[in-house]
């Protein structure tokens, strides 16, 4: 099967007509009752932040949480067809501990999978580290119950195409029936830029999955995990060329490449959108997309602080948009949800009692939020909800853990035992600590903070016994 013919990719038309092919699906009403089970798509975007789409994903930040750079057509049109999650979180800001959640409902905290690969080898100990970082571990337990082997207990077929990065086992292990490998960062091709050929390679593989449950009847779950878009090699040239001729040169080269790697995605969505419409699939399928992290750099979230590689609101605060029956069209909504939160979202929509939901589940499902009250309510059992990344990363004050409760949110640096406190309410941005003004608040969320960490059994950073705290140096050199 061939989905790409020369020439007709990026053409206005199609783009045009595949929008218009979305937004005139109206989403059935809620009370209209399923006659059968609904399917599933879930486009896990790899570092795509709160302002990584040409739409808004907040109205209460519309020019904030909007790119100035990226275009992003097909998805506009899912977000102007299903709801937005302004306040939504990836369980963490690094990519494989936020896909183990999604596969398992479970937070990296619980699961030990707080970071990238470094259980491969020891921690790689500078001499400005107080504190090391824990080993996390890089494969995802196959004892685990996952949204692939839980939906085929309800008689779902079950698929994954892309970015894995939950360790070397195959996804068959983990209920996934169709799959293209347990592949990483450089794909199937263990090369450095897996994209375009890979964004069109998974669209394609998608697009047959799709055509051939539609002719079997068979209720599906499909995810498709991107690869990342960071240069300019990451997209074709025609889709180079046309981002340059819109933005000109003077916006940087990488900018460039990351404005056109976008935009080369959004197209193979276009396309698997397309292919939707054409099924007849939209009215009985819901569309979820959301990302595993924010995106990479200071100034690359939409004035948010920071980003990948670290717990303020630039490294958390990513896109979700949910389209599908029984879902208002081109709403939002401000109930902070997360990454744990979908595969209970998922197995309700799909029809799945609370007793067939796994042990140690801490998602809670987001259906009532969905299809009857977008507004904000207690819908989890505690309120507060943690990142925890005990890990020197990208951030320079070193590993950290953050707890959110109502308008406030906590940060813990534990290289130096600051306490950050903020109030998102006023200050999505994160630039003034109210912390000296709210005592009380500070030590509330902290013992909160510090109590959640123990319930799981949290992996801590420990204190690097050859530091030198009179020099300020460690006797350790990179590298250990």
């Amino acid at each position: 099967m061939n989905i790409r013919p020369p020439g007709s990719l990026d053409s206005p038309l199609l783009l045009l007509l595949t929008s218009l092919m979305l937004l005139s699906v109206a989403p059935l009403h809620a009370s209209v009752p399923l006659t059968k089970k609904p399917n599933f798509i879930v486009i896990l975007a790899e570092a795509q932040g709160w302002a990584s789409m040409s739409s808004p994903q907040d109205d209460r930040h519309p020019e904030a949480s909007t790119s100035s750079i990226i275009r992003t057509p097909h998805l506009d049109a899912l977000a102007k067809r299903g709801m937005r999650f302004s306040d939504f979180y990836a369980a963490s800001p690094r990519c494989t501990p936020t896909r183990a959640a999604l596969f398992t409902g479970r937070s990296p905290a619980s699961l030990h999978m707080t970071f990238v690969h470094e259980g491969r080898k020891a921690p790689v100990v500078h001499p400005s580290q107080k504190t090391i970082g824990p080993i996390s571990i890089t494969q995802l337990p196959t004892d685990i119950p996952t949204i692939g082997s839980l939906l085929q207990q309800q008689g779902y077929t079950t698929a994954h195409f892309g970015k894995w990065h939950c360790g070397r086992t195959q996804p068959s292990q983990h209920g996934f029936e169709h799959h293209d490998g347990p592949n990483g960062n450089g794909g199937p091709d263990n090369v450095e830029d897996p994209n375009p050929k890979q964004a069109y390679a998974i669209a394609e593989k998608g697009i047959q999955f799709i055509t051939a449950q539609s002719a079997s009847g068979q209720p599906f779950y499909l995810q498709l995990s991107q690869y990342p878009s960071r240069g300019p090699v990451t997209a074709r040239l025609d889709t180079i060329e046309s981002v340059k001729k819109r933005l000109g040169t003077r916006i940087g080269y990488q900018r460039i490449g990351i404005a056109a790697g976008a935009e080369e995605i959004d197209k193979t969505l276009g396309l698997l959108f397309a292919k939707l419409a054409q099924l007849n699939l939209l009215d009985n399928t819901y569309l979820i997309y959301t990302s595993d992290h924010g995106a990479q750099g200071i100034n690359a979230n939409g004035g948010l602080s920071q980003g990948k590689g670290s717990v303020w609101e630039g490294g958390l605060r990513v896109p979700l948009i949910i389209a599908g029956p029984g879902i208002s069209p081109n709403s939002f909504t401000h109930v902070r949800a997360s990454t744990v939160d979908l595969l209970p979202t998922v197995l309700h929509l799909a029809g799945a009692t609370r007793s067939q939901l796994p042990t140690h589940l801490e998602g809670t499902s987001l259906a009532s939020t969905l299809l009857n009250n977008p507004t904000p309510s207690a819908i989890r059992q505690h309120e507060e909800f943690v990142v925890h990344f005990p890990h020197h990363d990208k951030d320079p004050l070193g590993p950290a853990s953050a707890i959110y409760s109502g308008k406030y949110k906590l940060i813990h640096f534990y290289e130096t035992g600051d306490l950050k406190l903020f109030d998102l309410s006023t200050d999505v941005a994160e630039q003034t600590d109210v912390g000296p003004q709210q005592s009380e608040m500070v030590q509330r969320l902290h013992r909160l903070l510090t109590d959640h960490l123990a319930s799981v059994q949290a992996a801590m950073p420990t204190a690097n016994p050859d530091y030198d705290y009179d020099s300020g140096n460690s006797v350790i050199g990179p590298g250990r």
